[in-house]
């Protein structure tokens, strides 16, 4: 599996009992989606590497208790802490609305009620206080601020998302 085809669910943070049992750190608004995964993938020297589960539980809101197979002592787990957990990117939960995933949108159309068609995006920066779409038009740079409030719709028939942008705000990278 290709970290590409892949979302980050997590971390292994901290062994919790001798018989090889770990925490993992769940980087989710919903941890109990995943309390019953089979198998999840462990990057190991920059592989994923798969790992099924054995047993799993919610601790503490956004930990997962988790017992691998085949790991079963101490210093099994201690080889995993820190190793970051993935899954198939077809077992995201379904968005709908304006909700979306970064890497969905990537290749929309940004449209804006205003001027019309301002670019295609091309990433997201999610390093700084406010996520930007990074918008190509004509070789162009557009930084566009995330801001619900300039959300106007995601069409994901028409793989375009409509803005209602402030005056201004593209005019000066053109």
């Amino acid at each position: 599996m290709r970290k590409e085809d892949c979302f980050y669910l997590g971390k292994i943070a901290k062994k919790f009992s001798f018989k090889g049992e770990v925490l993992v750190y769940l980087d989710t608004d919903e941890p109990e989606l995943y309390e019953n995964l089979e198998s999840v993938f462990v990057q190991q020297n920059k592989h994923l590497v798969p790992f099924f589960i054995e047993s799993s539980s919610l601790h503490k809101n956004d930990f997962l208790r988790v017992h691998f197979e085949d790991i079963n002592t101490e210093a099994d787990a201690e080889n995993l802490l820190g190793s970051e957990i993935y899954l198939p990117l077809n077992m995201l939960p379904k968005l709908s609305g304006n909700k979306f995933y970064f890497h969905e949108v990537i290749g929309f159309e940004v449209e804006d009620k205003r001027l019309g068609n301002v670019g295609e995006i091309q990433s997201i920066n999610d390093t700084t206080a406010q996520p930007l779409f990074e918008v190509l038009k004509d070789g162009a740079e557009i930084l566009i601020p995330m801001i619900d409030h300039f959300l106007v719709k995601v069409d994901r028939d028409n793989k375009k998302i409509i803005m209602d942008l402030p005056e201004g705000l593209i005019e000066m990278y053109l």
